[in-house]
């Protein structure tokens, strides 16, 4: 019994001592935001990298979650009689809820994953510790370009995962069960303020910002061999789906 308190009390220490290990990752990342920027080069790359090469990922997901939300709430709305109503749910959905939420799920398994192994790898085979050596700071060099990418693009990408799952919806709820184009166009611009977009982005900004500062720590955090540089990787997926998902709850709690 003393032996599972003392490891389940070890692993809250762990987990508190991270925690603070990236607020403090993200007060060097502020410091290096305000004082010198790494080359315009390499924040193109990477916004390359984090941005355009997510694109097709999130516009099949906004695309099908759309879609589906359109097929559910038809079926239940039909209930009803209330069918012409789906598209200011569809939307109001997409805008505040899954459209930030998926998208940052989505950039967190495709790109969290590759920053941390990239940044894992490079801890391994001693390419940080180079840097070090001939006075370049990681933070700045590495982490800096990354989570600029992610803290300007994931709001963008949100955007466009809105949009697309929006028409996804129309597409099944006006071309395929037939209700009215008119009805569901108004209802959907009656029902969407532009409060409720400014939330969905507001949200997308802290997803940006936590799968850039979770990945580049959990990669500065890697351990020896390939097996480590695995095990960040997936800890960096892991824990950033979790912290979008607390993070959300609390944010919708303050924003509506």
């Amino acid at each position: 019994m003393k032996t599972r308190l003392a490891l389940l009390g070890a692993t809250c220490l762990d987990g508190i001592r991270g925690i603070g290990k990236v607020f403090i990752l993200f007060g060097q990342v502020l410091w290096w935001l305000f004082v010198k920027w790494p080359r315009r080069d390499i924040i193109v790359f990477q916004l390359y990298q984090i941005g355009n090469r997510s694109v097709p990922v999130v516009v099949a997901t906004g695309l099908f979650v759309g879609m589906v939300l359109a097929v559910q709430t038809y079926y239940q709305f039909v209930k009803l009689n209330v069918q012409s109503v789906i598209g200011a749910v569809v939307g109001l959905s997409m805008v505040k809820e899954l459209g930030p939420v998926l998208t940052g799920t989505m950039l967190a398994g495709r790109v969290g994953s590759a920053i941390a192994a990239e940044l894992g790898t490079m801890k391994v085979t001693e390419q940080i510790d180079a840097l070090e050596s001939l006075a370049t700071n990681p933070v700045r060099f590495l982490v800096l370009p990354r989570f600029i990418a992610c803290f300007v693009l994931t709001p963008v990408l949100t955007i466009v995962a809105d949009m697309v799952g929006m028409v996804g919806g129309y597409a099944v709820a006006v071309l395929g069960f037939g209700i009215s184009h008119h009805y569901y166009v108004q209802y959907t611009i009656q029902q969407i303020w532009a409060w409720d977009v400014m939330v969905g982005v507001l949200k997308a900004f802290v997803f940006g910002a936590i799968i850039a500062l979770v990945s580049c720590y959990k990669g500065f955090q890697a351990g020896e061999g390939a097996e480590g540089v695995g095990r960040a990787a997936t800890e960096s997926v892991v824990v950033s789906f979790m912290s979008i998902l607390i993070a959300n709850f609390f944010l919708t709690l303050m924003m509506g």
